[in-house]
């Protein structure tokens, strides 16, 4: 595979996925990563600043469209409203298409407690980041973080039945089924 063929990001976070699952995280190195990949290592390195990014790389595209989207509901909207609004913004991003490459990041993620801790840093930011989207939507607190925690919570549960092996429904299924069970259970006495 030469050099100048397209889609070097691409080709390099297949095969460090490939790598990934096969060696494990730790033992995949970016050279063996470049190789695979049919490219140097300083090509990796026009793409991503470390083997972490692999992983990590959209999580600025997750949150930027979460929080838009959450500004973006109806002004009359509740803040849990709001947040549907929020969770269901990732609903083109998570399409079948990704599904066996987000299976492979989950289980990395979860193999390796560095890039657990960094997945749950991301999961804070965009916590944060949401409740600040609702308090600027006229949300006070302790309103806006107790939504907002409680939509990572819809998104966490929604991203983990989303890669489980045997689900077949889509990203925006399973969350609308999540959000009314919550919101099921949070009127029961």
């Amino acid at each position: 595979m030469g050099r100048w063929e397209p889609d070097g990001e691409g080709r390099l976070r297949m095969a460090a996925m490939e790598l990934f699952a096969e060696v494990g995280y730790e033992q995949a190195t970016v050279a063996a990563i470049a190789e695979r990949a049919g490219l140097t290592s300083r090509t990796f390195f026009r793409y991503f600043t470390d083997k972490r990014e692999v992983l990590f790389s959209g999580s600025e595209v997750l949150q930027e469209s979460m929080v838009a989207a959450l500004r973006g509901a109806p002004t009359d909207a509740t803040a849990m409203e709001a947040m549907a609004f929020a969770l269901q913004a990732p609903a083109d991003f998570f399409d079948e298409d990704r599904r066996d490459f987000a299976r492979v990041r989950a289980s990395v993620i979860a193999a390796t407690g560095e890039l657990h801790e960094r997945e749950l840093i991301k999961l804070s930011r965009l916590s944060a980041a949401m409740a600040e989207a609702l308090r600027a939507r006229g949300f006070g607190e302790p309103d806006a973080s107790l939504v907002a925690e409680a939509g990572i919570a819809v998104f966490r549960v929604a991203f983990a039945q989303w890669v489980g092996l045997a689900e077949r429904r889509t990203y925006g299924d399973i969350v609308g089924a999540l959000l009314v069970r919550l919101k099921t259970l949070a009127a029961v006495h």
